[in-house]
């Protein structure tokens, strides 16, 4: 059952990364467009910084800046289902980690290797209490061949980078549970999410064999559901965008049951994150036709850390 929903803007150039700034307005990524660009509540649009590449993931760090991975780009196909990425990539070498200034828009490459080699497709991305930040690394998919993924924990003056999760299959989302003990990540592919206990900043306590990365599995989903990023409820509930089948957002508990489904009309619904005065309204990125939408939520989510900063 699809749920009813507000249009904040459309035209998007496949918009992920939502972040609902304080002043009320938007900001997303346009991965094929390659661009940070701010949405005003109107509908309005404009653009904060040409990137280049794929920006992917978006958020705001402990100085204000917003922090972006950019997995290099895509090549892209566009017919009556709308704009996707065609599998293949439009940079084979790797992505990268980028810092914007938002008064500037002055854009600033912090990462492009971690210490296992050259990043190759950075996706998703958000920073825990302590001003550090975990980010996916999905890897890229060649015509015979693909990467196996990681995840990373890294501080925002560019001066560490550590894999701290690997190997995992197409890892995108990724969020903190409210009390940052736990680490949640998503692979799309599989259609799992994975939660990893933490023991101190970027530091991951790993479940021993047969976990295959150091994680739990929380839950796996059946059939053709793909699954994108994902933010969290104050609760602590787990609500991660699913793609092609059952489009929308699936609201899983911190104990891996399925808690809700939320109906989306795109089968890219890609992302999602919350924001108004009580933090009860849901702003997701509906990628294939290009839109950023309003659902109302029953529950608040979760106050990401540092968006005061900004």
């Amino acid at each position: 059952m699809r749920t009813a929903f507000k249009v904040i803007t459309d035209g998007l150039r496949f918009p992920e990364g939502p972040i609902a700034m304080r002043d009320g307005s938007f900001l997303v990524v346009e991965i094929e467009r390659g661009t940070l660009t701010r949405v005003q509540a109107s509908g309005s649009k404009e653009v904060v910084a040409h990137l280049g590449g794929g920006p992917n993931g978006a958020a705001i760090g402990p100085d204000g800046h917003c922090y972006i991975c950019n997995n290099g780009g895509f090549k892209w196909h566009e017919d009556e289902n709308g704009l996707r990425p065609s599998g293949q990539p439009a940079d084979y070498a790797g992505g990268r980690i980028e810092r914007v200034n938002l008064k500037t828009g002055q854009v600033e490459v912090l990462y492009q290797h971690g210490p296992s080699g050259r990043l190759r497709g950075p996706n998703d991305i958000v920073f825990d209490g302590h001003g550090g930040f975990w980010f996916t690394d999905l890897g890229k998919t060649r015509e015979r061949d693909l990467d196996r993924g990681s995840v990373y924990y890294a501080k925002c003056d560019g001066s560490s980078i550590e894999e701290a999760i690997f190997p995992m299959l197409f890892p995108n989302g990724c969020a903190l549970s409210p009390d940052g003990t736990r680490l949640y990540v998503a692979e799309t592919d599989a259609g799992r999410i994975w939660a990893f206990d933490l023991d101190g900043p970027g530091k991951v306590a790993k479940k021993p064999w047969p976990s295959p990365n150091g994680g739990q599995l929380l839950i796996g989903l059946p059939g053709f559901q793909r699954l994108d990023s994902m933010a969290v409820e104050a609760a602590g509930n787990v609500c991660v965008a699913t793609i092609m089948e059952k489009a929308g957002i699936t609201v899983v508990s911190p104990d891996g049951e399925v808690v809700q489904r939320v109906g989306m009309p795109d089968r890219a619904t890609t992302n999602i994150c919350f924001g108004g005065s009580d933090l009860r309204t849901a702003y997701i990125t509906l990628s294939f036709s290009g839109r950023l939408v309003a659902v109302d939520w029953p529950r608040p989510g979760l106050d990401l850390h540092h968006m005061d900063a900004a």
